[in-house]
């Protein structure tokens, strides 16, 4: 099989029913690894069409403070990256189906050596990898090694790349294309204008490639309206999503965290999926 092909088939599938894809990224072991999962099932069984999910980094340097937070706390609970993959394969075996991504910085995949990084991931159930911090034009060691291993190896689309980047970004890229809305790191609000969203896309699909998800401050159903009408095939969520992990945490940094009320939380997330995938339909 194809590095990309659980994409493929939801990609195709959405098609025919005329839907968009609702991604949304939760971090590995925040506030700790039973919880993480529990939030992470829950966002499945709420409607979410693929996964991307983060690897706690002590220095995450494309994630804004929402996203830093739970890196810390997933850290504080004492998740490092075989506590991250022993979650990734429990994921897989209860969801065999579902595409599951991964947002990794650089540092992680060198210290554990390219080739054993992309196979270690690959073995737990990962479908892509995502390494913000290495621009598609350092990218060729990564996806050599990613493909290699059975990974689909992802880039990031900036908002005002050159021509050259975008046509090494879709020429790279396995299983979608990252496009970012704006500039600047995750988490920032931004307001509603699919006019600049759709420039966006088509500076991107004029030079073919896998289907574009847009990300960067995407937290309301009206955004991902905005995303699907301009083109994209879908959208990816992430802070807004941490921002509700957030509110039910007790403890904070350097002390491990916990739920005060997973129920509730619970509740929270499926009434968000909910609405953040139903605006795919529209």
């Amino acid at each position: 099989m194809t590095t990309s092909y659980r994409y493929d088939r939801l990609f195709q599938a959405l098609r025919e029913r005329k839907e968009g894809a609702f991604v949304p990224f939760i971090m590995l072991g925040d506030p700790n690894p039973d919880a993480s999962f529990e939030i992470i099932t829950t966002i499945i069984e709420a409607g979410a069409d693929a996964l991307e999910l983060g690897v706690p980094f002590s220095d995450p340097v494309a994630d804004g403070p929402t996203i830093q937070r739970s890196h810390l706390r997933a850290l504080d609970s004492g998740v490092h990256v075989d506590d991250a993959l022993a979650l990734i394969k429990r994921i897989r075996e209860a969801y065999q189906d579902i595409p599951i991504g991964m947002l990794i910085y650089g540092n992680v995949a060198f210290t554990r050596g390219l080739e054993q990084f992309y196979r270690d991931f690959a073995e737990a159930g990962a479908d892509s990898i995502l390494i913000p911090d290495v621009p598609v034009r350092e990218g060729a060691p990564f996806t050599q090694a990613a493909e290699a291993a059975g990974i689909a190896p992802i880039f990031i689309a900036p908002a005002r790349a050159s021509e050259k980047t975008l046509a090494g970004v879709a020429a790279n890229s396995r299983g979608y294309i990252y496009a970012i809305s704006r500039d600047g790191v995750t988490g920032t609000e931004r307001t509603s204008q699919t006019g600049g969203l759709r420039e966006v896309v088509q500076n991107i699909e004029k030079h073919g490639g896998a289907p574009t998800l847009l990300g960067f401050g995407i937290s309301q159903p009206q955004h991902v309206r905005d995303a699907i009408e301009a083109g994209a095939s879908g959208a990816i969520t992430g802070s807004a999503i941490t921002n509700i992990i957030a509110a039910h945490c007790i403890g904070e940094h350097p002390n491990p965290a916990h739920i005060d009320d997973m129920d509730a939380l619970k509740k929270e997330l499926r009434e968000f999926v909910s609405a953040m995938k139903a605006a795919t339909r529209a």
